[in-house]
């Protein structure tokens, strides 16, 4: 009786349809109607992401429209910490579910404004253009006081598709200084008399509504949808091609056989470094310019063999970027290691002219007492 049993989950498990699993997880679904989020596999199951990414992009989901999801906003409404949270956003920002990108409002002041995607792979493709359907144009309605007219003009054989014609004329309804250019007798009434018909009388028929040219021109066909630009960047951006090997200023024979017995005596220190023929003659020129800048072997040995990854399945460009990496500067000669020297300059002494005495000064003349005796008496 101390054993409490839980009758509601063996009721549930009882209605799994098929087998239970031996082992592993038993999935109890129960749809739901209210307050959830649909979240993708895709996202739920990324390799690439981490459990704190994926349990925040599920998070950001769930929120309304507008809510602020930046680092200390997110920090305030979850217990994780700020360099959790922000390292989970930049995950999100690589992969292409978040995007941010700074905006300038029309008062001048710049934000920040965030858009997270739920399949940030959809927008890559190419979205499908809606069926283009043909524009069916009726004529307008008789209704509307624009198309009502004194009577009907006759017009030439029909367009196309025409809308009945009313059987009723509309009551008249007067048009200031147009109306007369509209009665067909009227017209032909006037034409025997000298003055010409005015010119704009017959751009004023076609409004009429019980003729088929009042109707305007069909919209032109709408070209298909371009195909559409996706807005979320790839995945890593392009890789900055490799720098060249470092070349010594003169390969002499010397230094050409040193630096190949260098390269092929790594194996006898580090065996994962066995290297083939070809590695060693392509990496000897990178090994002489080392030597040439006066660095010992025995530094060159411990600097390209330290510390190597686990598994290591390339060793000869693991060398390669190793010597072109850590390279060396030349060492300073001895003229740049001398300490300058400050040079003092001392103002001679000069004999004054009119009492004979020495002083200090850049050019010869006076001393200071005769030069104020001088200016004294020439005043």
């Amino acid at each position: 009786m101390d054993t409490q049993q839980n009758t509601a989950l063996t009721r549930a498990l009882a209605e799994v349809p098929g087998p239970l699993p031996a082992r592993g997880v038993i999935h109890v679904v129960i749809p739901h109607t209210d307050r959830f989020t649909v979240v993708g596999n895709h996202l739920a199951q990324h390799p690439g992401l981490s459990t704190a990414a994926v349990g925040f992009a599920v998070r950001i989901q769930s929120l309304p429209q507008g809510t602020e999801i930046g680092v200390k906003a997110l920090a305030a409404r979850f217990p994780e910490g700020e360099k959790l949270i922000a390292s989970a956003l930049r995950e999100l920002e690589d992969i292409g579910y978040l995007q941010r990108a700074r905006i300038r409002l029309p008062d001048g002041r710049i934000v920040t404004r965030t858009v997270f995607c739920n399949q940030p792979a959809a927008l890559l493709r190419p979205r499908k253009a809606a069926p283009h359907q043909p524009a069916t144009w009726q004529a307008p309605s008789p209704a509307p006081p624009a198309d009502r007219h004194p009577s009907p003009v006759p017009a030439p054989a029909p367009a196309p598709m025409p809308q009945p014609v009313p059987t009723l004329p509309l009551p008249p309804e007067p048009v200031p200084a147009l109306a007369p250019t509209l009665q067909p007798a009227q017209v032909l009434a006037a034409a025997p008399q000298p003055e010409p018909a005015p010119a704009p009388a017959p751009e004023l028929l076609p409004p009429l509504a019980t003729t088929p040219e009042c109707a305007p021109a069909p919209p032109p066909q709408q070209s298909a949808a371009p195909l559409f630009v996706p807005l979320v960047p790839p995945p890593t951006a392009p890789k900055p091609p490799p720098r060249p090997l470092p070349q010594p200023c003169e390969l002499t024979p010397e230094l050409h056989r040193a630096a190949t017995a260098l390269l092929a005596d790594l194996r006898r220190h580090s065996p994962e470094f066995t290297l083939t023929k070809d590695d060693i003659q392509q990496l000897a020129p990178a090994v002489a310019a080392w030597l040439e800048r006066e660095a010992r072997p025995d530094t060159i040995r411990h600097v390209l063999t330290n510390d190597p990854p686990q598994p290591l399945r390339h060793p000869a460009k693991l060398l390669r970027h190793r010597l072109t990496v850590l390279l060396p500067p030349p060492l300073p000669g001895a003229h740049d290691l001398a300490v300058p020297v400050r040079r003092v300059t001392v103002t001679p002494f000069q004999t004054c002219d009119g009492c004979e005495r020495a002083f200090r000064s850049p050019m010869p003349g006076r001393c200071r007492d005769c030069r104020t005796d001088h200016a004294q008496a020439a005043a």
